[in-house]
């Protein structure tokens, strides 16, 4: 069973020196780089999730994600990237309370796409989602969106999903709005997602909401109704 110390080790025997001062300034979060790439990061969650139960791999992401080391943290989150987690209240807990702490979009995508799979688990937890959209903070709005993407992604809905993926569609239209870029960005992707699934719901929300939507989010959603 790999403990933090071990991965911390592993991590560091993977850095790059060279690559650390790029990442620093493409992420322009202030913390540690070790300069080490998401392959190598994943290959390394994977073999340390293999050895561990369901409780050790959740105590392992809690302390990776506290080192505030940039590659650490997308560490946690690839620990917890896992369709069948059996329990997850722990898992769903963690990923919860990261979201005060996004900072930068890498680390937020990759925690988002483990709390993608605890919501499929669960779609009951959208509840606490819904609470994101009022935050003034900027990151957990965001993470809103982009940790509800499989709803966007779907072809047959039950009447459950129809719902969730118009409560979502309820508040992208709440976000357009909000000039953040990242936000603009958010509800773009999350148009474009859909368009490939239902393109029909995408030109109505763009019908009603793309004369508020920055230029960029509208090409954006567009991308492939256009294309």
């Amino acid at each position: 069973m790999t403990d933090l110390t071990e991965a911390l080790a592993q991590l560091e025997a993977a850095a790059d020196p060279a690559k650390a001062p790029e990442m620093a300034a493409y992420h322009k979060a202030p913390r540690r780089y070790l300069g080490v790439t998401v392959p190598q990061i994943t290959a390394l969650a994977d073999g340390w999730r293999a050895g561990m139960d369901v409780p050790g791999r959740v105590a392992l992401a809690d302390a990776l994600w506290q080192t505030d080391i940039h590659e650490a943290r997308i560490a946690a989150a690839k620990l917890l990237a896992q369709a069948r987690l059996r329990p997850d209240e722990a898992a769903w807990d963690l990923i919860c309370s990261w979201v005060p702490a996004f900072d930068a979009w890498a680390i937020a995508d990759h925690a988002c796409d483990a709390g993608q799979r605890r919501l499929l688990a669960d779609p009951s937890r959208v509840r606490t989602v819904a609470g994101w959209t009022t935050s003034p903070h900027m990151w957990t709005r965001r993470a809103a969106l982009v940790i509800t993407l499989p709803w966007a992604k779907m072809n047959h809905l039950s009447p459950q999903d129809a719902a969730i993926r118009e409560e979502v569609l309820g508040w992208a239209a709440g976000y357009v709005t909000d000039r953040d870029w990242f936000i603009q960005k958010a509800v773009g992707w999350w148009l474009r997602d859909l368009s490939k699934h239902d393109a029909a719901r995408v030109r109505v929300f763009l019908a009603e909401h793309g004369g508020q939507m920055k230029a960029f989010a509208v090409k954006e959603a567009r991308k492939h109704l256009d294309g």
